[in-house]
């Protein structure tokens, strides 16, 4: 409901016609507006909806949760790939777990010494979804000739591949179905077992206002399988606010990259069209508030 005429707020309590509710927790949570459904089917795994909204755009759902969407697909998509693959010398080789939509392919791609991406994601009628209404999000990425495309069982492409990959990216739905077995230490271990010596893995975790067991199992799960666990902080607005993400390795350590290497590096890769991403917000992505530091002590 727009404001009245004149200009006061609707009603309090007031939710849209057409509103799609996400459950942040059982007792908190948000909704937006659908001006359009172009698609809604039923997937051999889950229910897949695209809507046309005011504040964001194309809009890509998958049972019920809010994933990606046109105009904030960014803030997402360009801290999960950057901290790390900025911070790595060369990343030649890269795994995407799940990501189906392309976004991460595309941020990836953007570095010159990136020569293949596998992109293993379990269900195609994400890609197709993705290829037809998402254009904006992967920009051609996922028909990029570097991208190799694998339709299945991600955690059975880790355990069986013999590859090794200098940057692994978990782009998962949260944790729950098919993806629930992506969240073990089993998995994080057989990821560590897939990367080259300074290669590194990164992933969203959840948000630390509203999940915080979440985030205190997962940081204690992928420590069992990386010596280095940098826990850092973005805004996601499609997700209600902010957003726990993590850059895991061996040796690889982003939170040693001072804003200056990160922006020089950042220019001599010849990277544009970052939204978000430069020197400043790596290094204040790993600047932790109190109550966050005691989440992943």
């Amino acid at each position: 409901m727009p404001d009245r005429p004149d200009g006061t707020p609707p009603p309090a309590g007031y939710i849209a016609p057409g509103a799609m509710t996400e459950f942040i927790t059982d007792d908190w949570g948000f909704f937006v507006r659908s001006a359009r459904q172009y698609e809604r089917f039923n997937s051999p795994y889950q229910t897949v909806e695209v809507h046309d909204t005011v504040p964001f755009g194309k809009l890509f759902r998958l049972d019920g949760h809010f994933m990606t969407s046109e105009r904030d697909e960014f803030f997402y998509h360009e801290n999960l790939v950057h901290p790390a693959a900025v911070t790595h010398p060369q990343p030649e080789r890269v795994l995407i777990v799940g990501g189906g939509d392309g976004g991460s392919a595309e941020e990836l791609l953007k570095h010159p010494s990136v020569k293949s991406v596998t992109l293993a994601e379990l269900d195609l009628a994400v890609v197709d979804i993705s290829r037809k209404y998402l254009t904006s999000v992967h920009r051609g990425a996922l028909d990029d000739p570097r991208l190799t495309l694998k339709i299945g069982d991600g955690f059975a492409h880790v355990r069986e591949s013999a590859e090794q990959y200098d940057l692994i990216v978990l782009d998962l739905t949260d944790a729950g179905g098919p993806s629930l077995k992506l969240y073990t230490p089993e998995f994080y271990r057989a990821c560590a077992a897939r990367l080259t010596p300074m290669g590194a893995l990164t992933l969203h975790i959840a948000s630390p206002v509203a999940h915080p067991d979440r985030i205190r199992a997962t940081i204690a799960s992928l420590r069992t399988a990386f010596a280095i666990v940098a826990p850092y902080l973005t805004s996601v607005p499609l997700y209600g606010g902010l957003w726990m993400m993590a850059c895991c390795s061996a040796l690889l350590d982003p939170r040693t990259m001072t804003p200056l290497q990160v922006d020089r590096r950042v220019a001599q890769r010849g990277i544009g069209d970052l939204q978000f991403y430069n020197g400043d917000t790596h290094r204040a992505a790993f600047a932790l508030p109190n109550f966050v530091r005691a989440l992943v002590a």
